[in-house]
């Protein structure tokens, strides 16, 4: 097994304390987490105390301004427990929202597109080109298209390091990563010409 560190600003994170290294990180998960409080409150808890204006502002740069304004109570709505009255790719742009606003050096993208129709995945890919944007970026994604672009890709097979290197070399390797790339591509072009 292969072993090593990280590093952050050249120390290694265990030797962090967990709450100090937290504020440097913004997360935005598959699983996105929201309270039973207004959409502004839900932003505003990735830096508390900001004025609305940040908060709106926070709230364009993640494509969900458009919708909330036309909550029946715009951004005071309360959005139920766990965005319950929210679509999925709703939520997602809130917790990109709320990343935004954090202004985190570090963002950890979970699975953050996995499970949304097309028009959302858009709309959340363009959120997330702003959010990443003069970041460290760590994104654990299973749709390999979504990392093919990213600086250096680190492939995992049963918990091990299988290769690494960037989407050009890895497709150029044709290995597991070029492999797993190509049944996807081949899944969604079946899936996209499929007749119901």
């Amino acid at each position: 097994m292969r072993e090593g560190e990280i590093l952050l600003g050249g120390r290694n994170i265990r030797e962090i304390d967990p709450e100090i290294l937290m504020r440097f990180m913004s997360f935005v998960f598959q699983d996105v987490a929201l309270f039973n409080d207004t959409v502004k409150n839900n932003i505003r808890i990735g830096r508390e105390g900001t004025g609305d204006d940040e908060v709106y502002a926070a709230a364009k740069t993640a494509r969900c301004d458009e919708f909330i304004r036309e909550l029946p109570e715009g951004y005071d709505t309360v959005i139920g427990e766990n965005g319950s009255t929210l679509s999925g790719g709703e939520r997602q742009r809130i917790s990109i929202a709320r990343a935004l606003l954090k202004n985190a050096p570090i963002v950890l993208l979970d699975e953050a597109t996995a499970s949304l129709d097309p028009e959302n995945e858009a709309l959340i890919q363009e959120a997330i080109s702003a959010l990443v944007k003069n970041r460290t970026v760590i994104v654990i994604a299973h749709r390999l298209r979504t990392v093919l672009g990213a600086d250096k890709i680190a492939v995992l097979d049963k918990g091990r390091l299988a290769e690494e290197g960037s989407g050009e070399e890895l497709l150029a390797r044709d290995g597991l990563f070029a492999r797993l790339y190509r049944i996807q591509r081949e899944s969604r072009g079946w899936t996209a010409g499929r007749k119901y």
